[in-house]
């Protein structure tokens, strides 16, 4: 199975693909920092009995004033800046791969139930969605942060709600499509079930597309949960993601302590960065179109 897989064409052309290869390493680096991140930093940033206030807005160690054991420098409750991104990232990024599944689940129910039955409830699915696309996605997540309050199951949901979507046009779209070809209709004469001509049929040919949305959007969520966090609608202060450390670190940027918003800033663009470029390569690879 290994072997078939490195002797692909897919894995070919990514050899091939420095932008892609890049993405990955990226991606790679903050897959261990959210699984292995606590084991990296010899501070729990959120544990009150290791911070000291007498450690408090040291700059990175390269700086005058700096300190051996906060490479990247202290905020304002001596917590350490590196720590703090690490255990941030973790927050960021399972708030994003949640969130991005959670859509994609509903919004590919919702996306095969129109596109499969048609009719009213084909209509009824995507007039709801197309009110949803008239107004932007940053506005109706403020609005649901407002109604429902802060917490990262409020994100979630807020994110899930403006997310799925795209998901449920593109599979309604593609749905459209199978269902007039001759295998469906064969499956019908063969007294298949509507779940099982869904789901053994087609379900499969439909996901392709998906894979790069689902990857595009984890960035997209990523960057709206840090907006709401910014605007201190997002997660709690007690878990803060790296929307809420850019935040801390706005408060008191002018002040010559910049240390606290752009390396947490740095870190979300890596992030953004990487998905990005896996996602082109995944949406160049998985396009026919463009073949």
């Amino acid at each position: 199975m290994a072997s078939r897989v490195l002797s692909s064409q897919l894995v070919f052309n990514w050899r091939r693909n420095p932008p892609a290869i890049l993405g990955t390493l990226v991606v790679l680096l903050c897959a261990v920092i959210v699984i292995a991140g606590p084991l990296l930093v010899s501070q729990n940033p959120y544990d009150l009995r290791q911070l000291s206030l007498l450690d408090s807005y040291k700059p990175p160690v390269w700086l005058d004033g700096g300190d051996p054991r906060y490479l990247l420098g202290t905020d304002g409750q001596g917590r350490d800046v590196m720590a703090s991104i690490v255990y941030g990232t973790r927050i960021s990024a399972m708030i994003g791969v949640t969130a991005m599944l959670m859509a994609c689940a509903i919004g590919t129910t919702l996306g095969l139930l129109a596109g499969y039955f048609g009719g009213r409830l084909d209509a009824l699915i995507m007039r709801v969605a197309d009110v949803q696309l008239s107004f932007p996605s940053m506005l109706i997540a403020l609005f649901l942060m407002s109604a429902f309050g802060t917490g990262i199951d409020k994100v979630l949901i807020a994110l899930t709600a403006v997310g799925w979507v795209v998901y449920a046009r593109t599979v309604r779209g593609s749905t459209l499509g199978e269902v007039q070809k001759e295998y469906v209709q064969a499956a019908h004469v063969a007294g298949l079930s509507h779940a099982k001509i869904i789901l053994r049929h087609v379900l499969p040919n439909v996901l392709t597309p998906l894979i790069v949305i689902a990857t595009v959007q984890v960035g997209t969520f990523i960057l709206i949960e840090a907006s709401l966090s910014f605007l201190g609608v997002g997660v709690p202060i007690t878990r803060p993601s790296l929307g809420l450390l850019i935040k801390n670190g706005f408060d008191v940027l002018f002040a010559g302590l910049w240390w606290n918003s752009v390396f947490p800033g740095l870190m979300i663009m890596a992030m953004v960065f990487g998905i990005n470029l896996m996602g082109d390569f995944l949406r160049d690879e998985l396009n026919p179109r463009l073949k």
